[in-house]
């Protein structure tokens, strides 16, 4: 009975830790908002690409003196990468959400050049200001809150990428943005209006505000990568090399790090730098399946690729419909990442698959 009291219901955790957790992903929230997302975002890569590169080493020489095989390396792509420091859902999420709330509350912060709404705006550092730190804060917890959450309740998806998704959007109708947009096209999947450099009006869909009308009336996430057969070849090259990389170490999250750790040149303004995570993880999630079905390492790798060239098209097909026509940032790469692995979640829990890459089902 005892111990029952002291476990918070839904989450299996102990209330001690549950409350170290909370105040970490309020903390890591805030970090995210005042570095802002991407920056952020780069950091997980840098962590998690220090994590596995340890766990290589202890898989190659054994364990490390007081230390048990697999602990450290474990401890710094879980509990810190994926976690409450720099974990997507919590950095990451912070700083999403507080450019949401800063596109609202300070449009005058918007720097030159810029030409979609601030809110989508996931490269700017909002340094020092509290309520800014305050919404990156909460929105970390609920991160937390949320990947915790279904974990316990065992969905068959990524947690973390599902939690980047949903708190992208609890913090588009919190802060007034409309939940999908208005399209400017024909459809939702059509760009031709950003390829015609249309702007929209201020009162189109109702989202913002006058000062915001010289807005582009479609924004495609990538200006760079959004067309098809671009987006398809990359997703293919990508995969690919996950795969590969799995194949000789196998860390299925080392490819996704240095897809993120790529991130800093797009930060740093360098043009046309793709966006790979989803296509370096779900292409590693390829290989992992499929090697032990084939026992090829060959069929592997092509599995790799096609695997990255799906989720590139599923963060394409996703950013046409959630991300183009509202305000704030609702992060393509999350939503292929959280489709495609509740595919594989699924599919194992049917039996038709030999694993489930690297959900814990």
């Amino acid at each position: 009975m005892v111990d029952a009291l002291l476990q918070i219901p839904l989450l299996g955790m102990e209330v001690e830790p549950f409350l170290v957790l909370l105040v970490t992903a309020l903390a890591g929230g805030a970090f995210g908002a005042a570095l802002g997302a991407l920056p952020a975002f780069i950091f997980t890569g840098f962590v998690v690409f220090l994590g596995e590169g340890l766990a290589i080493l202890q898989r190659e020489i054994g364990t490390i003196e007081a230390v048990p095989q697999g602990e450290l390396a474990a401890g710094v792509t879980g509990v810190i990468g994926f976690g409450a420091i720099t974990g997507p859902h919590i950095a990451f999420a912070g700083g999403v959400a507080a450019s949401a709330y800063a596109g609202k509350k300070y449009p005058e912060m918007s720097p030159d050049g810029w030409d979609y709404h601030f809110g989508k705006n996931i490269l700017y550092a909002f340094g020092t200001k509290p309520d800014i730190l305050a919404v990156g804060a909460v929105f970390g917890a609920l991160g937390m809150l949320i990947a915790r959450f279904s974990g316990a309740i065992g969905l068959p998806t990524d947690g973390i990428a599902l939690s980047v998704v949903l708190t992208a959007v609890i913090a588009r109708v919190a802060f007034g943005y409309p939940l999908v947009g208005k399209a400017a096209g024909s459809s939702l999947l059509d760009m031709s209006p950003f390829e015609r450099e249309e702007k929209r009006a201020a009162t189109d869909g109702g989202e913002v505000a006058a000062e915001h009308a010289d807005r582009l009336a479609t924004e495609p996430w990538l200006p760079h990568q959004y067309k098809w057969s671009g987006v398809t070849a990359i997703g293919l090259v990508a995969g690919v090399l996950a795969g590969y990389i799995w194949l000789q170490t196998q860390s299925i999250f080392l490819g996704y790090a240095i897809s993120a750790m790529s991130l800093l040149f797009l930060q740093l303004g360098v043009e046309k730098i793709p966006v790979t995570h989803h296509m370096t993880l779900i292409g590693a999630v390829g290989a992992v399946l499929f090697l032990p079905a084939t026992g090829s390492q060959f069929v592997a790798l092509l599995a790799a690729g096609i695997f990255g060239a799906i989720s590139a098209i599923l963060g394409e097909f996703t950013q046409r419909i959630m991300y183009s026509h509202s305000g704030t940032h609702v992060d393509p790469p999350a939503m292929a990442i959280a489709i495609a692995m509740l595919f594989v979640g699924i599919l194992y829990l049917l039996n038709l698959l030999p694993n489930a890459g690297y959900l814990g089902l």
